[in-house]
């Protein structure tokens, strides 16, 4: 990582140093909170966990060769250097914030209720053909993870695609002043959240707290199709840049062709142009992601010739729409997380398939006092789109399947449903109800734990 001395550290969070002056002066060459990821002349924060407090590592770590450790408690007369902070939560995000401040790197930060992880993939995707970027790294997205992922922005790099989520009011904020983002990408306002926040309006004021910390000559860029977005104007006065599928937004897309779990073909239009390109990833949703990434191309100065190489480059990872193809059935892994929308979206992929179609769904989770009508309005989503075998798992998950099964028998189409209390349960029936050459999806949100499902589908086993 770039230069940052112990010294520069404890100025930076407010620590007071103890150890070696001369020590002081050197330079840390990683920042982490994981003791088995230490390595030489590493920076370890202690953090305290739910299950683990990383201030039992400190003599551990430093025996392995760290520099220094960052510690809430006073460690005494010890042989190694300590920064004594009153909290190392804070320690951490005030360290990221100094070391971003002292990097020459456009950012890119990206929030909304559905869709951040997706479109932080297709917008590194793009940016990938022309700058050296990172990105963040599976759900390393809140108040530890975006801290972490500066860390390991290089020298070599030139823009940091990162990926901000929330739950509650003032978090997005907190996280804005880390990141310093250039342009701010929002994907919609949904219902994630919505127990902590009240209403969309509510999750509209939180993700917006982007804005506060950004450059202030950046580019705000909103899906234009969300009506909670469509007009927003910021309170720092830059003019958004509108992406959608409505031809009034400066970058949409027309001629669609939907591929169904092949992808889509479609042309896109910009401000000055127009050029075709295919995108690997089933789901309407794509679309919407592929747009936020043009317009983000633009924004830093790219061709249409680079940018729809990097829609076609971008292909899917675990647990994101993710198509596995197995001795017995095709499976749509998607398992990472899930919400109303991107249950409905997952859903509306799977009815693309030209074989017997299987659900696996899973409870939702964080949804407030409406979640038994969201997960109900879930199954129903299943019947409309002709799904053929629903599968409910979990407590909530009996209302996605009484959902189904109300609406199927209204709709005339013949949908099998049903419901289980755990996995294991489903499991024991499993090869009673899948049949060869099925298309099936796994959706619930992370809690929930499916990806040992998608591990059974492709091997015929749970995970040990």
């Amino acid at each position: 990582m770039k230069h940052m001395s112990l010294y520069e550290i404890a100025a930076a969070c407010g620590g007071v140093y103890h150890g070696d002056p001369e020590t002081a002066a050197k330079e840390v060459s990683s920042v982490v909170i994981d003791s088995r990821k230490v390595e030489k002349d590493s920076l370890f924060v202690a953090i305290r966990g739910a299950r683990v407090d990383g201030h039992t590592f400190i003599p551990q770590v430093m025996e392995k060769g760290a520099l220094c450790s960052v510690s809430e408690q006073n460690l005494g007369d010890v042989s190694y250097p300590y920064i004594k902070v009153n909290s190392c939560e804070q320690a951490l995000k005030d360290i990221a914030e100094h070391y971003r401040r002292s990097l020459d790197i456009k950012v890119v930060g990206i929030t909304g209720s559905v869709g951040k992880t997706s479109t932080k993939e297709m917008i590194a995707s793009i940016l990938s053909q022309k700058f050296s970027v990172l990105k963040t790294e599976g759900n390393f997205n809140n108040e530890i993870g975006l801290p972490l992922t500066v860390f390991n922005i290089r020298e070599e790099h030139q823009v940091a695609v990162l990926e901000m989520g929330m739950s509650g009011f003032g978090e997005m904020t907190r996280l804005a002043r880390i990141a310093r983002p250039d342009i701010c990408v929002i994907t919609n306002i949904g219902v994630a959240h919505i127990e902590n926040l009240g209403s969309r309006d509510g999750i509209l004021k939180a993700k917006t707290e982007m804005f506060t910390y950004m450059n202030p000559e950046g580019t705000i860029i909103l899906n234009g199709d969300d009506d909670k977005l469509r007009g927003y104007v910021p309170q720092n006065g830059i003019v958004p840049v509108y992406f959608g599928l409505d031809a009034t937004c400066p970058y949409h897309a027309r001629n669609i062709e939907n591929r169904g779990l092949r992808g889509t073909d479609a042309e896109f239009v910009t401000p000055s142009s127009s050029f075709r390109a295919h995108i690997a990833i089933p789901g309407g949703h794509m679309v919407h992601n592929a747009l936020a990434g043009i317009a983000v191309g633009y924004a830093l100065g790219m061709t249409d010739e680079e940018i729809a190489r990097g829609i076609e480059a971008n292909v899917p990872i675990a647990g994101r729409n993710n198509l596995i193809e197995t001795g017995h059935y095709t499976v749509i892994d998607d398992c990472y997380n899930a919400n109303p929308i991107s249950m409905k979206a997952s859903l509306d992929v799977l009815s693309f398939a030209d074989t017997r179609t299987v659900a696996i769904l899973g409870d939702m989770f964080e949804l407030g006092p409406k979640e038994k009508e969201m997960h109900y309005e879930t199954g129903k989503h299943a019947a409309e789109k002709g799904i053929d075998v629903l599968i409910g798992i979990g407590d909530l998950s009996e209302e996605i399947t009484r959902g189904g099964a109300e609406t199927a028998k209204t709709s005339g189409h013949p949908m099998e449903v049903l419901h289980f209390n755990t996995k294991s349960d489903f499991f024991d029936k499993a090869d009673s109800i899948l049949r060869d050459g099925d298309t099936i999806l796994v959706k619930a949100s992370h809690g929930m734990e499916f990806p040992e499902i998608v591990k059974w589908l492709e091997t015929g086993r749970t995970e040990s």
